[in-house]
């Protein structure tokens, strides 16, 4: 997984009125939990829109006033009228524990059905992995090479090397549709 910084500011207050303080001055109170004890901490918006507005999931090295942290970002909330970020919950990782996260989905190959004038639909964008950081990749590639007109690739079907994928097996990834012009033509096949 790929690796990015982060500084923060470590913080005791908390509660409504200290969050709305941070908030005026650009910030956003933030939490670390997985360790020994919960850290509360702020970071500066600008700061996290490369690790939010992304599909990538990174390895987040935060600096809490000198103090390294590794942590992936857990969760976020949004204000639900402006949609400006309000907190930011992180959990901290360790080299030997499992950690499970929603990693992106990369399509590989032509599909079969898509060359006979089908059309490839990427249906489940993210699948939650679980594993050991070292053992994480940036994306999960899912060859759709054999999919043919109509079929679908489930969860089940998909195999990776030292990571398990905790979503149902009957989660359909990809799908080839039939369209107009595939259904035209198997009728004229048919004829």
């Amino acid at each position: 997984m790929k690796s990015i910084e982060l500084n923060g500011s470590l913080r005791t207050e908390t509660g409504k009125k200290f969050a709305k303080k941070l908030r005026s001055e650009e910030l956003v109170p933030a939490i670390l939990y997985g360790g020994e004890a919960p850290v509360m901490f702020s970071v500066v918006v600008k700061d996290l829109k490369p690790i939010i507005y992304t599909p990538n999931v990174y390895v987040i090295k935060l600096n809490l006033n000198g103090k390294v942290f590794e942590a992936i970002l857990k969760d976020i909330q949004f204000h639900p009228v402006s949609d400006a970020i309000i907190h930011v919950d992180f959990q901290q990782i360790f080299a030997d524990k499992k950690v499970t996260v929603a990693l992106p989905i990369v399509l590989t190959g032509v599909a079969e059905g898509a060359r006979q004038g089908g059309k490839l639909m990427l249906i489940t964008r993210k699948l939650r992995a679980n594993g050991f950081v070292k053992d994480m990749p940036d994306t999960l590639d899912v060859d759709v090479t054999e999919l043919g007109l109509g079929k679908t690739r489930l969860v089940g079907e998909l195999k990776f090397d030292n990571i398990n994928i905790v979503d149902p097996k009957s989660t359909v990834v990809a799908t080839v549709k039939l369209t107009r012009a595939a259904r035209g033509a198997q009728a004229a096949e048919g004829k």
